[in-house]
C-alpha cells in the first residue's frame, strides 16, 4: 500500500489520497489522471488494469485501488 500511495502522490502532489474516498466521483481526478495512474499501477505492479476495471468503484480511493491491485496480481 505504501508504494501505491507514493505512484499517487508522485502524480498529484497536491492530494491527500490516504483520506480522499471519492476521487472519481466527486471529479478530483480527470481522465487524464485515470489513464496516467492506471499506467503507473500496470508498470509498477505487474498487472493489466483493463478497460471493464477502470470504473468509480475501483478508482475512488486508494484502498480501492489496492483491492484492484491485489485482485488482479492473484
Amino acid at each position: 500500500m505504501e508504494q501505491l500511495l507514493k505512484i499517487l502522490e508522485d502524480i498529484r502532489p497536491d492530494l491527500d489520497f490516504s483520506q480522499e474516498d471519492k476521487l472519481v466521483d466527486a471529479g478530483i481526478l480527470d481522465s487524464f489522471d485515470i489513464i496516467t495512474i492506471v499506467g503507473e499501477l500496470n508498470d509498477s505492479f505487474g498487472i493489466g488494469i483493463n478497460v471493464n476495471d477502470i470504473v468509480p468503484e475501483n478508482l475512488n480511493s486508494a484502498e480501492n485501488m489496492w483491492q484492484l491491485i491485489c485482485r488482479l496480481k492473484q
